[in-house]
């Protein structure tokens, strides 16, 4: 997977800014902790890093803001990405490189640090006896986006079986992107069970006709949603929608690291119910899975 690697990479496919570091993140070696906690809002950054005992870098370029701390020994990197696959896509790769590839040579390392990357985001569930305000892990992701059939991926059995049951519980919309379907990692699972529920998270291209809501455009497949509440396989059950996590349990698996997504539910599709207070929610988020990392 990793043969054409051994040799530099071209200025126009491994981009570097003129200080030397990763074009789009702005981040070096130095800047980024073995763990890394992703939000989507830049706002978000500031909530997590509010938690820290210090901030040791402090880096802001476009959409991507990074603040690198430590509480007590642990050090933390919590960097936004925006909404969407395309920009995890850009966040991982360029993670990469900024700890793996001498940005010098734009050569791989002798030594590979594989990073813990964990994805702390909200979402809306479709499964009726899910609590709003309540913590959701997802053990699997479904891609609706595409993004994956860009890239040579090996699967696991679990993988290619799951995604050949989801081709066929949806049978009958050929036109939309191939699905793929990648697990989260089993040492993050662990590491963060507990005051949560777990599910398949189906990462949708958009916010909208994607995640079968409809405003005044019409949807092309109105009964999709009934066909994710009821896929079941292995007595695994789709659980929820968000815009991010199966490119980041794809390309994290792709390139050796370690990632889960874990999300505060601030509404239940299937009841209609939206969280009165998403703030106190992904505080309560926060403090989580800061707790679960540094005891």
């Amino acid at each position: 997977m990793f043969e054409s690697m051994e040799t530099s990479r071209s200025s126009t496919e491994l981009i570097l800014n003129p200080d030397g570091s990763v074009y789009h993140l702005k981040l070096k070696d130095e800047h980024i902790a073995d763990t890394v906690l992703i939000v989507g809002d830049q706002n978000r950054v500031e909530k997590v890093s509010a938690h820290f005992d210090s901030i040791e870098h402090k880096i802001d370029n476009r959409e991507f803001k990074t603040h690198t701390g430590r509480i007590g020994n642990q050090q933390i990197t919590v960097l936004s990405t925006g909404i969407g696959t395309d920009n995890i896509d850009i966040v991982l790769n360029e993670l990469d490189a900024a700890v793996n590839m001498n940005l010098d040579s734009k050569t791989p390392k002798d030594t590979f640090r594989s990073l813990d990357i964990i994805r702390l985001g909200t979402t809306g569930g479709i499964q009726p006896h899910l609590p709003v305000d309540g913590l959701l892990i997802s053990e699997a992701a479904i891609g609706l986006d595409g993004l994956l059939n860009y890239y040579d991926c090996d699967l696991t059995d679990f993988e290619q079986e799951a995604e050949e049951y989801f081709a066929s519980h949806t049978d009958g919309t050929g036109i939309l992107a191939k699905a793929y379907i990648r697990e989260a990692s089993t040492k993050l699972l662990k590491k963060l069970s507990g005051n949560a529920n777990t599910g398949f998270t189906l990462t949708a291209p958009g916010f909208y006709a994607p995640q079968c809501r409809t405003i005044r455009a019409e949807l092309r497949y109105p009964n999709l949603f009934e066909q994710y509440q009821s896929f079941n396989f292995k007595g695994k059950r789709i659980t929820n929608f968000e815009m991010e996590t199966s490119a980041l349990y794809g390309l994290g698996k792709m390139l050796g690291h370690n990632c889960v997504t874990i999300c505060a539910m601030i509404a239940n599709r299937a009841t209609g119910n939206f969280s009165l207070n998403h703030s106190k929610a992904e505080e309560q988020l926060i403090r989580y899975v800061l707790d679960k990392l540094t005891t």
